[in-house]
């Protein structure tokens, strides 16, 4: 697959079972419901070329200069992988992880 082919698909999250829409100008890769994400980037965010797909638990929240990123940990493989936040994202959970 090309480097600069974007792949954003909706899909059913492995982790709390939420149906998940794709978002504009960017690639979701986690569930705005819980934050759970699967680990199928490889190293260019939206090119799904990870052989991993496990889940990625989000561990942490870290302050962008655009805004926020969700820090996922691979719970099989323990990559760390940053992810911008999205909209429509659960602000709660985000509270959760950021404390």
């Amino acid at each position: 697959m090309s480097k600069s082919r974007k792949i954003n698909d909706g899909f059913l999250c492995l982790y709390c079972g939420a149906k998940v829409s794709p978002v504009e100008k960017t690639c979701r890769n986690h569930c705005p419901e819980c934050l759970y994400s699967l680990h199928v980037d490889g190293d260019t965010p939206g090119d799904r070329e990870s052989s991993c797909h496990s889940l990625m638990e989000p561990i942490r929240v870290e302050k962008t200069g655009k805004g926020y990123s969700i820090i996922h940990r691979c719970m099989k493989c323990k990559k760390i992988h940053k992810n911008k936040t999205a909209e429509d994202d659960c602000w709660e959970k985000i509270i959760e992880i950021s404390v």
